[in-house]
């Protein structure tokens, strides 16, 4: 795996612990900030299910640091495009029902580390 590659995976990795932390321990503090047009009195009444999300996006960036740690090259590979397979997907279907600002957040960091792993 290339080093270009290794250190977006990084930065992918660095951003879904960055959501966990939004998602699971300021959803009602900085979310407010971050998602203005989101009705402030839901933030609340939302906070477990943001946790639950930002759970998710946890798993997804410990799989990400897990294949630095990986020595067989191939398998180093197939668990890096697994892992962001699933964020990139996630990222499309997050701009195509939410937000057309979660591709380029999510979904392209994750697209160019996958492109980078076919170098």
């Amino acid at each position: 795996m290339s080093l270009p590659a290794q250190i977006l995976i990084g930065v992918v990795a660095a951003l879904h612990f960055y959501f966990m932390y939004f998602e699971m321990f300021a959803w009602t503090t900085r979310g407010r900030k971050v998602f203005r047009s989101f009705p402030k009195e839901l933030f609340e009444p939302t906070k477990p299910i943001a946790a639950n999300l930002g759970l998710y996006n946890g798993f997804l960036a410990t799989g990400l640091v897990w294949t630095f740690f990986i020595e067989d090259p191939a398998w180093k590979v197939n668990v890096a495009l697994f892992f962001l397979g699933c964020i990139a997907v996630a990222g499309i279907f997050g701009a195509l029902i939410a937000s057309k600002k979660i591709f380029f957040v999510q979904a392209l960091p994750a697209l160019i580390a996958i492109g980078l792993l076919f170098l």
